[in-house]
């Protein structure tokens, strides 16, 4: 297979899959088309192909086509709802000719007074009587319609795959041989007629399609939900008057109208208004966020009470719900490990069967038991078996975890997680952005009007709070950094006023200054580090002093403010702790999960940070560049620990890659994300947890669906061998084995 070759995606929706050996014949159809690389999803009857860019979709379809299925393009990854008009209509018309054709067959009683009356209607039409039971005849008339018309599907399939045998093979081969059996038993009286088997075989087969196709519609209906969030129109506002347009015009810098009820159009920044935007179907986060000018909102987010102008900033397949969309659709095609054994044996599976019913037939017939009970015997081991319940073992499931996950802001890219998560045992968490918000805001504010005594008279009546906090906005809001911002926006929320300042100037690493006009006075304002401050000050105040002291103990990071060399406000800001990060860090811990803290921040905040939460401080790591990050990922990995990491950062990317199982918060860098196994599009850390969890009950749930699709044929298969169960129970055994593997993976919801 070529190397060198550039490969694209495409996702193909097929039709005609009863499955697992369907599956195989269809990958397998793919796969052996130069530079193509081809998984196929029984449960959302998908393939997600990656195929070199010369290569038209045109000739992917026909190759699906010339296996013995239908193919189509996908859009917009619609099939994940599979509830089928097709499968209704096939269960309607079976269930009218077969209900009778059992029942008449299945209640003796009925035989006499039927065949009675049908040989009397005969008799006054002149009509010959017909050789052995009228009645059986009447059932066969009845069945033909459903084994012959409504089972053509399977009938046609079972022909098209005859070098690669499927499950319709099986139920093809069993169907038709009960049918044809009966017709020549009651033409000469040589046997029992089993005419109910083959139509309550096809009915139960049909039966059991239509509700796996419902039971799978509901089990895809969280990221169904998720698909159809996207807007169809959009207004924008151009010239000062709203146009409503189609939102594949909609272009990047637009400004759009977002009326409350409606859903924001696409990714963007509020350029006007206020309100509270619910972004719960994206994040799982319930509690509205609330929006004002300079806000980023989400598109498909619910905007709630007040009217916004949002400029758009990403659209189409860049935006924040497409970029989830494609890793669950992703997620979805690729194929967990423990699902190419089930693979493996499906592949075997049918020839094997039909090789046991061969066997079970003659051994039955050598035996000196009838033509009609070899028969009989035969035809129930192949309704019986089939590898339909071990084809949706794995995919249902996943179907069903992905779906539940991206409800609650966790998406999966890869079905691999569901087997590391079990053995993960340490976790390293970055620190800005994951165990904190990521944004500096102010933690303390200390004003001291006794410290500006020293500055004299011509200052008395102006040493006061608001007045402090309004030279602190003055320069502050005239510089970028992001603790001046926190400054700024702090004195602005609490009433600052707005002074006007000159002779602006700014010292990297030392602070900023500039003269702030008082109308009386304009003193020099200088807010900086506590060293640098302190070089261009007197002797700070004793309570400006324990202020400083008391910052640094904290980890936080510092600014004196001083007017004309008097040290009058220590500004304390830090990053905020996440509200659920020391109780997620307890959680871990309970379960057996030891957590470490790398960081690039220094010792001291490093510490404070660990300690609240609830880190050893053993296991934490400070001022680490992002190759330190990799390597403690690597030591702790080569010590034997399965390792998860949590970042959410450029600098955290080589060291999520490396790991075991690797996280990014979805409110992280690009870079980040694309490199973890699980983004969380929640900004709270408990989705760590509860990321773990579905991970872990959707490996048990494969585990119980694959044991019992085992289970039940090694004991159905002999079970039926010998002669212990009719053909047409083994027919809806069958049927319902498929429907416990389905509905048993909805317990993931």
């Amino acid at each position: 297979m070529a190397t060198d070759l550039i490969l694209e995606p495409t996702t193909l929706a097929i039709e005609g899959m009863t499955c697992s050996s369907c599956v195989n014949s269809v990958e397998k159809a793919l796969n052996n088309l130069e530079g193509v690389r081809a998984t196929i999803n029984f449960a959302t009857e998908t393939a997600h192909i990656l195929a070199p860019a010369e290569l038209n979709v045109k000739d992917l379809i026909k190759t699906v086509e010339k296996a013995g299925y239908k193919a189509s393009l996908l859009q917009d990854a619609q099939s994940v709802t599979l509830h089928s008009k097709k499968s209704a209509r096939a269960l309607f018309f079976a269930f009218i000719f077969a209900a009778p054709a059992v029942a008449i067959s299945m209640v003796m009683s009925w035989h006499h007074q039927i065949d009675m009356w049908l040989i009397s209607q005969l008799d006054s039409f002149g009509i010959a009587r017909p050789l052995y039971s009228a009645t059986s005849w009447l059932v066969i008339a009845l069945s033909a319609p459903v084994v012959l018309l409504v089972a053509w599907p399977i009938h046609r399939a079972a022909l098209r795959n005859l070098k690669h045998p499927t499950m319709d093979n099986l139920i093809s081969l069993g169907s038709l041989s009960a049918f044809t059996w009966s017709i020549y038993a009651n033409s000469t009286g040589e046997g029992d007629v089993y005419t109910e088997v083959a139509v309550g075989v096809i009915f139960f087969v049909i039966l059991g399609r239509f509700l796996e196709t419902r039971a799978k519609a509901r089990a895809g209906a969280a990221l169904s939900s998720l698909l159809a969030l996207g807007s169809k129109e959009v207004t924008i506002v151009r010239g000062g008057f709203p146009l409503i347009v189609s939102i594949d015009q909609l272009q990047i810098g637009d400004e759009f109208e977002v009326r409350p009820g409606d859903r924001v159009a696409t990714d963007g920044i509020v350029v006007k208004g206020e309100s509270a935007v619910d972004n719960s179907m994206l994040t799982g986060e319930s509690k509205p966020v609330d929006v004002r000018p300079g806000s980023q909102v989400i598109g498909a987010s619910l905007n709630h009470n007040g009217r916004l102008i949002v400029r758009a900033t990403r659209i189409g397949s860049d935006t924040e719900l497409a970029r989830i969309t494609a890793m669950v659709i992703s997620a979805q095609g690729t194929k967990a490990p423990i699902q190419r054994l089930a693979d493996r044996i499906s592949a075997v599976f049918v020839p094997a069967v039909t090789l046991i019913a061969i066997a079970t037939f003659a051994g039955w017939y050598y035996s000196s038991y009838t033509l009609t009970q070899s028969i009989s015997v035969a035809i129930t081991v192949l309704v019986i078996a089939c590898p339909c319940a071990l084809g949706l073992a794995t995919p249902v499931a996943l179907l069903v975890a992905s779906g539940r996950g991206a409800a609650r802001g966790i998406v999966l890219r890869e079905p691999r997680v569901l087997e590391v998560a079990r053995n993960v045992d340490t976790v390293v968490f970055d620190k800005t952005g994951t165990l904190t918000q990521g944004v500096m805001r102010l933690q303390n504010a200390t004003i001291s009007v006794a410290a500006g005594a020293v500055l004299g008279s011509a200052f008395s009546t102006l040493i006061n709070e608001v007045t402090i906090l309004s030279t602190a906005h003055a320069v502050e809001s005239q510089n970028s950094h992001p603790v001046a911002l926190a400054i700024s926006n702090y004195a602005s929320s609490v009433g600052a006023k707005e002074l006007a300042v000159s002779e602006f100037a700014v010292t990297p690493g030392s602070g900023a200054a500039g003269r702030v006009n008082l109308g009386i006075q304009s003193p020099v304002v200088l807010i900086g580090s506590p060293a640098a401050v302190a070089h261009s000050c007197t002797d700070f105040h004793p309570e400006i002093k324990a202020a400083v002291t008391a910052g640094q103990n904290a980890g936080l990071t510092l600014s004196v403010l001083a007017w004309d060399g008097v040290a009058l406000a220590v500004f304390a800001v830090g990053d905020q702790i996440k509200d659920d990060a020391a109780q997620t860090v307890a959680e871990l811990v309970s379960m057996g999960i030891t957590p470490w803290l790398v960081t690039g921040d220094s010792a001291e905040v490093a510490a404070t940070v660990a300690a609240t939460v609830g880190i050893d401080s053993a296991h934490v790591v400070s001022a680490a560049m992002p190759e330190t990050k990799l390597q403690i990922v690597e030591r702790l990995k080569s010590e034997g620990h399965c390792v998860l990491m949590v970042g959410d950062g450029i600098n955290d990317a080589a060291a999520l890659t490396a790991a075991d199982l690797s996280m990014a918060m979805g409110t992280g860098t690009d870079t980040a994300i694309s490199s973890a196994d699980i983004t969380l599009m929640n900004s709270g850390l408990g989705s760590v947890i509860s990321a773990l969890k579905l991970a872990k009950k959707t490996l048990r749930i494969i585990r119980l669906n694959m044991g019992w699709a085992l289970i039940y044929n090694v004991i159905g298969l002999p079970i039926a061998a010998l002669g212990y169960l009719q053909p047409i129970y083994a027919a809806a055994a069958m049927a319902l084995s498929s429907l416990f593997v389905v509905t048993n993976s909805l317990r993931i919801k």
